[in-house]
């Protein structure tokens, strides 16, 4: 990946050495310590410049990301690959039912991992794959990819700090009551399960979830989740706390009747660009297995 960040000094940032601004910018310092490794990566009024340098208003600083390996361990695959928004710095990508994020021993080609990794080479370009909201193998929707250093490290730092906003599409059988509220129960590790987690008021991690129905069709509820923590398998274990466990959900509601796969889609999501800041909002439609399940 090369990326030039450019940056207009203002009244109010003049005097700051370069890596205080940058800093404040959201770039950590291990961002700082891999530029400092890059050629020409700090210019000033077109002039090399190192990070201990300081900053006057007026002034035009670009910052120069040079990174030119790609992840080890990826194969590149061709495989479909729905790209909803891309530019220099993210990717937002609709990611289908039963392709998982990574790849993994038992599965080393078939993984979004893969398909940009197809995509990049393609193009010619180095790739490094880094997911900030990680969805499970069998769950549909939105999710956005890192495409630099930077980026990748403020896309993580607004996720820390809840600035991600995520919404869900999930199907429950019956009619969920109460139609409307929020799950606080903590989760951990099933005991003896490496993959399971339970809901565990002692030893668990918290975990909350708002949610309300938004509709009732052919004895299901369809219903809009929000995150505000983002632990594993949280919409599946709290929706089967609440008694309306996900249809489809072979972990923990094997009813396959109408779906073979957990009805859960990542629906929305918005945060502010990791680079201009601009607020972004994403949705993508429900997929055809789930609205299936509705009208049939």
């Amino acid at each position: 990946m090369d990326r030039i960040i450019t940056y207009h000094i203002t009244e109010q940032d003049a005097g700051l050495r370069i890596e205080q601004y940058l800093r404040r910018r959201g770039y950590s310092r291990q961002n700082l310590v891999e530029l400092k490794k890059m050629p020409e990566s700090i210019l000033v009024n077109g002039v090399w410049y190192y990070l201990t340098q300081t900053l006057s208003a007026g002034d035009l600083l670009k910052v120069h990301i040079q990174e030119t390996e790609s992840s080890e361990k990826i194969p590149p695959t061709k495989l479909p690959l729905t790209i909803v928004y891309e530019d220099e710095d993210i990717l937002v990508v609709n990611k289908p039912a039963g392709m998982p994020i990574h790849p993994s021993m038992n599965n080393y080609h078939y993984s979004l991992a893969n398909a940009l990794a197809w995509y990049y080479q393609e193009q010619g370009k180095p790739f490094i794959f880094r997911c900030t909201n990680r969805l499970d193998r069998d769950t549909s929707g939105l999710t956005v990819i890192a495409k630099h250093m930077v980026s990748s490290n403020i896309l993580s730092s607004l996720a820390c700090r809840h600035e991600i906003t995520r919404e869900y599409l999930a199907i429950s059988r019956g009619s969920v009551t109460p139609s409307a509220g929020t799950i606080c129960a903590p989760l951990s590790r099933k005991p003896g399960s490496v993959i399971e987690r339970v809901v565990d008021f002692e030893h668990g991690e918290r975990a909350v979830t708002h949610y309300r129905v938004l509709e009732e069709k052919n004895g299901h509820s369809l219903v809009s989740l929000h995150l505000e923590t983002g632990r594993t398998h949280q919409i599946r274990i709290h929706m089967k706390y609440l008694g309306y466990p996900l249809i489809g959900d072979y972990l923990y509601n094997p009813d396959m009747e109408h779906i073979r796969r957990q009805a859960l889609h990542s629906h929305r999501l918005c945060f502010p660009h990791p680079i201009t800041g601009e607020q972004m909002e994403f949705t993508a439609p429900l997929p055809e297995d789930m609205e299936a399940v509705l009208s049939e």
